[in-house]
């Protein structure tokens, strides 16, 4: 299915807000959803590229999805890279190859702004799991850990 991706703005904010408030239905994040933090790191993220890029897929004027991709450096994966940090394509829209299109604008950003690896994770049992797979992502033998610091 054709749809139109470009990236978000600050007018798009309260968009992208929503939408994600329609992923934590479907595949909540393990940490605590706060609005007024998301919204505040979401506009830094939009507003400095050096961070990321966001993206909203739209059939129209209609919202349908997003990407956020967020970037990092390590010296084992080479350098820059970029993490799909959030995918999601609202529930009727799914099954029409917009998550691989999404994918495709992943790469495509990635290397564009020089990354040289480009990660995702997911959730044990998420049925994106295998467009994935079928894309190239493969599974690690190492766990992903993290520590809160703002704590």
């Amino acid at each position: 299915m054709p749809f139109a991706s470009n990236p978000a703005t600050l007018a798009d904010l309260e968009t992208l807000l929503e939408m994600m408030r329609h992923l934590q239905l479907d595949d909540p994040w393990s940490e605590s959803f706060h609005e007024p933090t998301l919204r505040a790191s979401l506009a830094e993220l939009i507003q400095n590229p050096i961070y990321g890029v966001a993206y909203i897929a739209r059939d129209r004027s209609t919202p349908i999805g997003y990407l956020v991709i967020c970037f990092e450096y390590s010296l084992e994966y080479r350098g820059k890279g970029a993490w799909v940090d959030e995918l999601f394509v609202e529930p009727s829209y799914r099954g029409k190859g917009i998550g691989t299109q999404l994918l495709d604008l992943a790469e495509r950003a990635s290397r564009e702004h020089h990354a040289k690896f480009l990660h995702l994770e997911v959730n044990h049992g998420n049925p994106a799991i295998e467009l994935y797979r079928r894309r190239g992502f493969a599974q690690h033998q190492r766990f992903l850990m993290s520590k809160p610091l703002d704590l």
